[in-house]
């Protein structure tokens, strides 16, 4: 659960991750709207959304205003209130569509289905009462839609990738394994901030172990909006280098389809979160037309979304071991210019384990360390970001 993950100032990223996994849920969305109608589930939505718009500027406040740390305390606890929700959903679901090929509320009793929307109904209230608070603690919305707190990714490794070595190996490994297949679609999965896109990108800009074989390599950025006419317009600008100023989506499929013929490709398609298996399945007509052995990699945080895309099986990315995740803290937070202090070493790894094996937390820790290279202000750092454990 996310609980575990979060704590202390890296907690806006993971709070915004269960937000995105509550917004995209068809199974919550289902039984919300079959027992109450849509109206709560816009409430819901809108509710979440207004208070992902002043979790960011929440984050920089908290160390300055106790009340604000207070406020990010009570928004996680509810949040992970809405996600306890969701996986009781999500468990009782799972086996009911093994068994029907469409949703339905018999899962649940009376009594739990029940007892579920009560829960659901408080959730909105408490967040709705939070948002309220934002004048008072002097909290400033970012008045942006329900992805634009993630920037968008491209294919340049930033700095150093560690702790990947066997992950390396693995996935390099898995893709070979598939090279004989006309067209392998491979998902690496994993829970937010894992490193997935890190080692997209290191795949991708590996020209000696695994690209040498590839006639052309592009990678797209699609995030919860996945549109196929827009992506596949983007699949065709990167593969370009340019612009495409086509409009109809057959012109684009053909398009598309004369750009990869014959070709052996690469393409990565980072961050999804649609497993609308029709949408994907008409978006990737005119892959098929590569020569054998190309590739199709997506990064995402569903299997769900694996299972409705790939054709291979998904690759699990875990989390870094704790040497590992203190080398991104480090480096991030410049600690050889601490002069490789061993008293601030020692606190630093007191915060390191804060972050669970996430080296995006890692990193982010260790940037908002970076100016700070005494004792004292590390000490606090410390005091104030334990206040998050839950």
């Amino acid at each position: 659960m996310a609980g575990a993950l979060v704590g202390g100032a890296f907690l806006s990223g993971f709070i915004n991750v269960v937000f995105d996994r509550l917004l995209t849920t068809d199974a919550v969305n289902l039984v919300l709207s079959k027992k109450l109608g849509p109206d709560l589930v816009e409430r819901l939505k809108t509710a979440l959304l207004g208070a992902e718009g002043l979790v960011d500027d929440a984050e920089m406040k908290q160390f300055s205003n106790p009340s604000v740390r207070k406020w990010l305390d009570s928004l996680r606890d509810v949040v992970y209130c809405a996600e306890d929700l969701l996986d009781a959903v999500l468990l009782k679901s799972t086996t009911q569509k093994n068994a029907s090929s469409s949703w339905s509320l018999s899962f649940f009793s009376n009594r739990d289905r029940d007892d579920i929307v009560d829960k659901m109904e408080w959730v909105v209230r408490r967040i709705e009462n939070l948002r309220k608070q934002k004048d008072f603690l002097g909290l400033e919305k970012i008045p942006t839609g329900s992805s634009s707190w993630r920037t968008p990714t491209n294919s340049l490794v930033r700095g150093n990738v560690y702790g990947r070595e066997d992950d390396k190996k693995a996935l390099i490994k898995m893709l070979n394994d598939n090279n004989e297949h006309h067209l392998s679609v491979i998902a690496i999965v994993g829970i937010g901030g894992v490193g997935k896109t890190t080692l997209a990108q290191w795949l991708y800009n590996n020209q000696e172990e695994f690209m040498k074989g590839f006639d052309l390599k592009a990678w797209v950025y699609v995030s919860d909006k996945f549109e196929v006419v827009e992506t596949t317009r983007n699949v065709i600008k990167q593969l370009h280098g340019g612009t495409c100023s086509i409009d109809d989506f057959n012109s684009l499929q053909n398009a598309l389809k004369d750009e990869l013929s014959n070709k052996k490709f690469f393409l990565v398609h980072d961050d999804v979160w649609s497993d609308d298996g029709d949408k994907w399945s008409n978006f990737m007509t005119p892959f098929q037309y590569g020569k054998k052995g190309s590739i199709v990699l997506l990064t995402t945080r569903g299997k769900n979304v694996a299972l409705a895309v790939q054709n291979c099986r998904p690759y699990f990315l875990k989390g870094l071991s704790e040497d590992y995740c203190w080398s991104v803290f480090a480096n991030n937070a410049s600690f050889s210019e601490s002069n490789g202090s061993v008293a601030l070493e020692e606190i630093g790894r007191k915060i390191v384990k804060k972050c669970d094996g996430l080296p995006l937390a890692a990193e982010t820790l260790g940037c908002l360390l970076r100016t700070k290279h005494d004792v004292e202000e590390y000490s606090l750092f410390a005091r104030n970001s334990s206040s998050f454990n839950h």
